[in-house]
């Protein structure tokens, strides 16, 4: 590898909106002296691309036109899961994966580690599939690149869902540091167990590269099933999907992330 991947979180922070946008604006005004034109013209580009990069209608344009989840599992999809628990042997053995998206090492109020409001946004659909098809649950997830400490994000998940949910999780996976490793270390540990079939759930913009890398490490030993959540919707005015706003930058900034890391072949 050229690159140590520890990195990535530094240059993906650079590269990304707004920092790479920024870094535009000072050039611009750097050029303002030399050549007025191009830096003027640097700095309203640039100018627009932040407006834009905080709109809620360019984030539902990024998931729609580029990343096109899949859509989430409909209700026969769901009753179908559990048919397939009742009737075992015309369905395959299948798991609930539910893919990691990080964890604060130290939550004060509890007095331990938790997992950010992406993660419990996952974990909680995980368990709401779980308890409603009967299928058992895994979590994939250990400490990222750009975190520290020593517990993992699966383990933090496992302490939750016993506390919180009153159940538990059947595997965890808690080495990787990525959605590749992610994969990479949950397949071989669920081939082991015998699934063959696995419901994934993370968030619709992170799906077609979590996609991509379970049916890499899978290959054809395994059916993905997509489970997305928390995909980009409009707003109910739509002029306020194109006027500035914290959760449109959020959400943007995210599918920037997945289309880059799509490129990358992460």
């Amino acid at each position: 590898m050229l690159l140590d991947p520890s990195w990535k979180p530094l240059l993906s922070a650079l590269f990304q909106p707004p920092a790479s946008l920024l870094l535009l604006i000072l050039l611009g005004l750097w050029l303002m002296r030399r050549r007025p034109r191009l830096g003027g013209g640097l700095i309203v580009l640039s100018t627009v691309g932040l407006w834009l990069m905080c709109c809620l209608a360019t984030a539902h344009w990024l998931q729609d036109a580029v990343l096109r989840p899949p859509p989430a599992l409909s209700t026969a999809q769901v009753r179908a899961l559990m048919r397939g628990q009742n009737q075992a042997s015309a369905s395959p053995p299948t798991a609930i994966v539910v893919l990691g998206a990080g964890r604060h090492r130290l939550a004060a109020e509890y007095g331990t580690s938790n997992l950010t409001q992406q993660a419990m946004v996952r974990l909680r659909y995980g368990v709401w599939l779980a308890r409603h098809t009967g299928q058992p649950l895994a979590y994939a997830g250990g400490v990222g690149w750009g975190q520290i400490g020593e517990r993992s994000e699966a383990e933090t998940a496992s302490q939750i869902v016993q506390e919180d949910y009153g159940t538990s999780l059947r595997w965890t996976e808690s080495r990787s540091r990525d959605t590749r490793e992610n994969a990479d270390l949950m397949v071989p540990m669920l081939d082991s167990a015998g699934i063959k079939r696995i419901v994934l759930v993370t968030h619709a913009s992170h799906m077609p590269r979590a996609m991509r890398a379970f049916r890499d490490a899978a290959g054809k030993s395994m059916v993905i099933v997509p489970a997305p959540v928390s995909a980009v919707t409009r707003d109910d005015l739509p002029v306020l999907d194109w006027l500035p706003s914290q959760h449109g930058y959020q959400l943007v900034h995210t599918a920037l992330h997945e289309v880059l890391g799509l490129i990358a072949g992460n």
